[in-house]
């Protein structure tokens, strides 16, 4: 019998660890709030979304004007424009990625 109390404790204690974490509570005095009231963690991501659907929609222009190019350029012809456009592609991404990440 002493062999099995370790062992309920082991599977007790996981079982606690288990459980999916309560969801916010509205009221907490920790969430920080704005002087109106409002939650300030909501507003940020909600600034957050909105920029992120902003470069989103800048990328999608670029990359279309990075597909009329290659479609006008020969294969063996590169512009500096072309380039550009794609590291301001990479530049979006990385930064809505840093966005998403940050939460």
């Amino acid at each position: 019998m002493t062999r099995r109390t370790p062992f309920l404790l082991v599977i007790g204690a996981w079982l606690a660890a288990a459980q999916p974490p309560a969801p916010p509570n509205p009221n907490d005095p920790q969430i920080l709030r704005t002087p109106d009231g409002r939650n300030r963690t909501d507003m940020i991501l909600k600034a957050d979304h909105e920029a992120s659907l902003k470069d989103v929609e800048q990328m999608r222009k670029l990359l279309d004007e990075v597909k009329m190019d290659m479609e006008k350029n020969d294969r063996h012809a590169l512009s500096l424009g072309t380039l550009k456009k794609l590291d301001e592609i990479e530049k979006l991404t990385k930064r809505i990625r840093t966005r998403m990440r940050r939460y």
